[in-house]
């Protein structure tokens, strides 16, 4: 009877979600619902085996495994660096400093490392094949779309940078919202450890299923990409899948580059978390003291949710706006507001605050249904959020001067379609799961 109520609200979430991207749609009569049927139909395919079959199970197991060790590595190298300076190693201050930052860095070199060996490219290919055969995209749009899986939402662009001047709009929009959707390999790694702590078992269990939310996110993307704005030319899906980008002179420049590329993105991700994280407290305290206190919002607040929120709090506001999508999801009634406080600040500023707030939440030791943290791992796995258009604007209008006119026109709805990507798979979590 569970699973029977988990379908029916997954589907429903997911029908609301396609209808949304409907009502948004630039053109609806040219909406290719065989494409939107084989995407969503991928996903959920994908899913299942990667979830559900033994067999398939066991290698994304070793994956995960792969990812779980990358964090060991980084720890011997991080112990080096550092020695015994920091002792609580149980405190989210020193996980995320001594364990998720440098994460980021290594992780970055091994993806250099891995890209000059030619390796990174032959599984994008493989995955863009796979798309391109299922979905019938063009050859550069299924690459860029493959690559979103496994590298940044500004690293990606570049292998079809010889391209990207001759995207239509709905290409253009299709590479934005793949890089809204999923995650670069760094940060996903540094997830890893986010969520899971020390916990050799909890990494590989998050490892998973972070795994699964980035690939089964990119058939998701371009449905809602596809729905939100569809192709009016006519395409050569037999277009030459030729990547281009950066490899480097030689192995220690690959590594090189990778290491400072990877310090670059840690410097700007702990800087966003501190400046972010103070920000949403200070808006916090400022509606809880004022209208919170003027209108005796506080203890309303507080009872009606049972002491999980301080009052009449910035993240209580979210968490209601957000809450009617969380209870799509799936996700159980007594968490929705919880649910929603996170899908908020994921959209409103990053997935890394709002990851941050999960992992505060479960260290201040506030009950929540298991079905809710997976969902809430899912529907947080991506760049979707405003700061994220600016990022793409700078990034891949640089390497086509051409587009930045169309990008800026297609951020938004690049923002949305990250979303609902999201949401897709979350969904699909929520039922499988």
């Amino acid at each position: 009877m569970e699973f029977i109520n988990s379908l029916l609200r997954g589907s429903l979430g997911i029908a609301v979600m396609l209808g949304i991207c409907y009502l948004l749609s630039v053109n609806r009569k040219k909406i290719d619902w065989r494409l939107v049927g084989s995407g969503i139909g991928l996903q959920v395919i994908l899913a299942i085996l990667i979830l559900k079959v033994p067999g398939v199970s066991s290698v994304f197991d070793f994956i995960a495994g792969f990812f779980t060790e990358v964090l060991r590595y980084t720890t011997e190298g991080s112990e080096f660096i550092f020695g015994d300076l920091i002792t609580k190693t149980d405190t989210f201050g020193y996980i995320f400093a001594f364990q998720v930052l440098p994460t980021i860095v290594f992780f970055s070199a091994l993806s250099a490392v891995l890209y000059y060996l030619g390796i990174l490219q032959k599984i994008i290919y493989g995955v863009a094949w796979l798309m391109k055969r299922t979905m019938r995209m063009s050859g550069p749009e299924s690459l860029a779309a493959a690559a979103n899986v496994f590298i940044g939402q500004t690293e990606a662009p570049l292998v079809v940078k010889p391209y990207l001047e001759k995207f239509s709009r709905s290409e253009l929009l299709c590479l934005m919202t793949g890089g809204m959707a999923t995650i670069a390999g760094g940060v996903f790694a540094a997830y890893i450890g986010f969520l899971g702590g020390e916990d050799p078992e909890q990494q590989l269990y998050f490892a998973k299923h972070l795994l699964t939310a980035s690939i089964i996110s990119a058939p998701a993307a371009i449905v809602a990409a596809k729905m939100l704005y569809p192709e009016d030319q006519e395409k050569d899906i037999e277009d030459q899948m030729e990547m281009s980008g950066d490899t480097g002179n030689n192995l220690l420049d690959a590594i090189s580059t990778g290491t400072t590329d990877g310090l670059r993105l840690a410097i700007n991700v702990g800087a966003m978390l501190l400046v972010f994280t103070a920000l949403v407290y200070m808006v916090n305290q400022l509606l809880i003291n004022g209208p919170g206190e003027w209108f005796n919002l506080n203890d309303t607040v507080i009872q009606a949710t049972n002491g999980r929120f301080e009052g009449f709090s910035f993240t209580y506001i979210l968490g209601l706006i957000f809450a009617p999508f969380a209870w799509l999801l799936g996700t159980p009634a007594d968490d929705v507001l919880l649910i929603g406080q996170l899908l908020g600040q994921k959209t409103v500023i990053n997935e890394f605050i709002a990851y941050g707030e999960l992992q505060t939440l479960r260290d201040a030791g506030v009950s929540m249904h298991p079905k809710s943290l997976i969902i809430a791992t899912y529907a947080l796995c991506g760049f979707a959020n405003f700061a994220s258009i600016g990022i793409q604007i700078g990034g891949i209008g640089a390497i086509a001067p051409g587009q930045r006119r169309a990008l800026t026109e297609l951020g938004i709805k690049a923002l949305i379609g990250g979303t609902v990507a999201s949401f897709f798979t979350a969904a699909i979590a929520g039922i499988l799961v």
